[in-house]
């Protein structure tokens, strides 16, 4: 277990260092979840890259901080981050939030991110609307009042019937996300919108999304891809909003190909 403090939060994070000359894959999980999301995908690509992981301030295993927060918050965590661990060169892989985290570290700091690829996110995710409704309802009543709800936008009904305990998990590990954590990072997805900033990617894009992702829909994700230039768009059949645990497989050798056509390491798989 890795830990550190980054001003005055503490973060818990996995970093997996592959060797001499191996890129490194940064990775930042969606809202309310942690970083073993991305398990089989981290499993899959160690023989070919570093990797990091970590679980956002009010997620997982890390701390708290002053909720509510902006995605800056979370630009400035994973920013300094980075920083502890000596990586300068990073291919940054963000999920939903994080993918906007992803976007806001570009922003910043566009010397460290050598590629992105953006997941089931956009420039603007949803609206101010929406998201408060969603803060009132588990400050009321908690996450559990919106847990089922919420594993329909995140998986299929292919997955529903055929992974009862992978859905189980999932719910449980949704449901145990600190309130504040959850609250407070909805309250920075509302506030973000990266319309205009997106046109200054300057950095080889992959954007994915699943076919059946009730939260970011493919449109949704394609008109981001649209607004950055030169971006690659590709959807993840069989897929809701986390394709990393839902099609791990396509969601990997989507990334393989990409890194191996932008000649960024790895490998394509046959």
């Amino acid at each position: 277990m890795q830990f550190t403090d980054i001003g005055g939060v503490t973060l818990h994070y996995e970093y997996r260092e592959g060797g001499p000359g191996k890129p490194l894959i940064v990775f930042a999980n969606s809202l309310g979840t942690d970083f073993r999301i991305w398990r089989e995908v981290v499993d899959d690509l160690a023989a070919d890259f570093s990797t990091l992981c970590y679980d956002m301030r009010g997620h997982g295993l890390s701390g708290l901080g002053a909720p509510p927060y902006t995605i800056a918050d979370h630009v400035a965590d994973l920013s300094g981050l980075l920083d502890f661990v000596g990586a300068r060169d990073g291919i940054v892989c963000g999920l939903s939030v994080g993918g906007l985290v992803a976007q806001g570290l570009y922003a910043i700091r566009p010397e460290i991110v050598r590629a992105l690829i953006l997941c089931d996110t956009a420039h603007k995710i949803g609206t101010a609307e929406t998201w408060n409704a969603r803060v009132d309802t588990v400050r009321r009543s908690g996450i559990d009042a919106i847990a089922d709800g919420v594993m329909k936008l995140w998986f299929t009904p292919s997955f529903h019937a055929e992974k009862p305990a992978l859905l189980a998990g999932c719910r449980a590990m949704l449901a145990r996300q600190p309130v504040e954590g959850y609250t407070g990072t909805c309250a920075s997805v509302r506030d973000a919108d990266h319309t205009e900033a997106v046109g200054r990617i300057n950095v080889p894009t992959l954007c994915i999304a699943g076919d059946q992702d009730g939260s970011t829909p493919p449109p949704l994700v394609r008109s981001m891809a649209d607004l950055i230039p030169g971006a690659e768009f590709e959807i993840i059949e069989g897929a809701g909003h986390i394709p990393c645990v839902e099609q791990p497989v396509q969601f990997v050798a989507r990334i393989r190909e990409f890194l191996a056509r932008k000649q960024l390491g790895g490998h394509a798989d046959a």
